[in-house]
């Protein structure tokens, strides 16, 4: 058996816990207002300190947008006919956001509960 290093095994971690939340803080950050994504992953990276930061956001919207809780419209966004892709939350995504979040809470909250009492 391998073993892992502490750094690929912090490496692993964070990759999978990004993937597993992504869904869930671009639909909160969509909430307050529509988004192109680069700005949407500059918002991420501003709001976290720059901890957070989620290249592959193309795929969390498409699948987002597949089960109907993101919408995609082109916007110009200059006179020379230039356009942008933004991406806005659904009604439905705001109900699933809440679920989420919900989710979120109380599996943190478990978490704690194991590392707290396994500390005693």
């Amino acid at each position: 058996m391998e073993s892992t290093s502490g750094k690929d095994l912090q490496h692993s971690f964070e990759d999978y816990f990004k993937r597993a939340v992504s869904p869930m803080l671009t639909l909160w950050v969509l909430k307050e207002r529509p988004m192109y994504v680069y700005g949407l992953s500059q918002e991420l990276e501003k709001r976290s300190n720059s901890t957070y930061k989620m290249s592959f956001l193309y795929p969390v919207l498409y699948r987002l947008q597949e089960q109907g809780y993101v919408e995609e419209y082109t916007q110009e966004v200059t006179e020379g006919h230039r356009t942008r892709n933004y991406y806005s939350i659904t009604d439905e995504g705001k109900k699933y956001l809440e679920l989420m979040i919900n989710k979120y809470h109380t599996l943190v909250g478990a978490i704690d509960t194991i590392i707290t009492n396994s500390r005693q």
